[in-house]
């Protein structure tokens, strides 16, 4: 099999999508899988590699996190000759995915998507609500010619399954990397580092954008009892077009890392006590699975992807999205008993050793080759 993959984000981006499909084609890398990678230029420079093909772009307005390429046609088709894939997959609906479509469509080659963002509900925290129909409308059409749309949670194919999406949907959900992400890796670093004296730490990891709803965990950290929140450190991981602003009102028991990778991030997870994450706008939650992989227990929004990883009341708990009574509630909760968080914790753990990325993409790949046998089957 050789895939040809379309995307508007990709390493060293910062975002789910991006990491996804980074382990995505290193695990095509381990099978020795021919693919060719058709992305935007990173705004990091990074080395050439043969099949990874980058071009110029600029930043998409409602969703930072993708760019807008600005191919050149010809050499794509160039490329997309030489390279005669046998499937194409196209994750993200813009300029290079319409090439993508366009290609397969002309030749007759067996194409999937893989939907994963919900542009939809971005609208309203940019303030252009008067778009969503538009944009239904565009995803409607730009994904019926697809054989198989994937996307990330159970939640997200009923969202699609309403609106007569496509239909043929699937599953494609998401793994952790459990050694990476681990209790083990519970330092005393991270207290020294950012000086925190106080007995707990409350996290949050992510974006601090809009759709992300980071207010909610500034409110939920000061509207906890005086004397819970005497003892609790808040510390935020991550960037974004909000950083400046928010991070700029100085409190001392409130610490913003800025963003943070590797061994710096794993123990910032392990070392923290809770996981705040009140976005309702994910189709997954990955760093909820990071979290939980590390041993947190998890407190987000009852919406969207991360209302399958969190079980309520077993690992976590769930609160109806922008409801800072009921995040201040259960963190109190969790912050006051502390056997229940470790109880909390040892099931976050045991539910995140049940995703495998070996597996996802295992299963993936066999998607791939029934489609593509079956679509050899009908053309013959």
């Amino acid at each position: 099999m050789r895939i040809a993959i379309f995307s508007d984000t990709y390493a060293p981006e910062v975002n789910g999508v991006a990491r996804t499909l980074k382990r995505y084609t290193n695990y095509l890398d381990t099978k020795g899988i021919e693919y060719r990678l058709f992305v935007p230029e990173s705004r990091t420079p990074v080395p050439k590699v043969p099949h990874i093909e980058r071009f110029m772009s600029i930043p998409f307005l409602f969703y930072p996190d993708c760019r807008l390429a600005l191919p050149n046609p010809l050499y794509i088709r160039q490329a997309l000759d030489e390279f005669k894939p046998t499937l194409i997959h196209v994750a993200t609906p813009f300029n290079l995915g319409l090439f993508g479509l366009h290609y397969g469509k002309k030749h007759h080659i067996p194409m999937v998507a893989s939907y994963h963002t919900h542009f939809d509900d971005y609208l309203a925290y940019y303030h252009a609500t008067l778009f969503k129909k538009w944009i239904w409308k565009y995803l409607h059409w730009f994904h019926h010619s697809f054989d198989r749309v994937y996307v990330p949670s159970e939640s997200t194919k009923q969202k699609l399954i309403d609106r007569d999406f496509h239909p043929s949907i699937d599953i494609w959900g998401r793994g952790v990397n459990h050694q990476f992400f681990s209790p083990v890796k519970k330092s005393n670093h991270v207290r020294k580092k950012y000086r925190i004296k106080e007995k707990n730490i409350l996290l949050y990891v992510g974006r601090v954008a809009p759709e992300k709803d980071v207010h909610i965990v500034l409110e939920t950290f000061h509207a906890l009892p005086a004397h819970i929140k005497k003892q609790t450190h808040l510390l935020l991981v991550g960037d974004g077009p909000l950083f400046q602003s928010l991070s700029a009102k100085a409190h001392p028991q409130i610490t913003w890392t800025g963003f943070l990778e590797g061994e710096a991030l794993s123990e910032v997870y392990a070392s923290s006590d809770l996981f705040l994450f009140p976005s309702p706008t994910e189709t997954f939650g990955n760093v909820v699975l990071e979290a939980q992989s590390s041993g947190l227990p998890v407190i987000g929004a009852r919406a969207g992807g991360v209302q399958h990883l969190v079980s309520h009341g077993v690992n976590g708990f769930l609160c109806e999205a922008k409801d800072t009574k009921s995040f201040a509630h259960y963190t109190t909760l969790l912050l006051e008993q502390k056997s229940l968080r470790r109880s909390f914790s040892e099931k976050s753990r045991a539910f995140a050793l049940t995703l495998s990325w070996d597996e996802i993409f295992a299963g993936l790949l066999y998607s791939f080759y029934q489609i593509a046998s079956q679509k050899q089957e009908i053309s013959a």
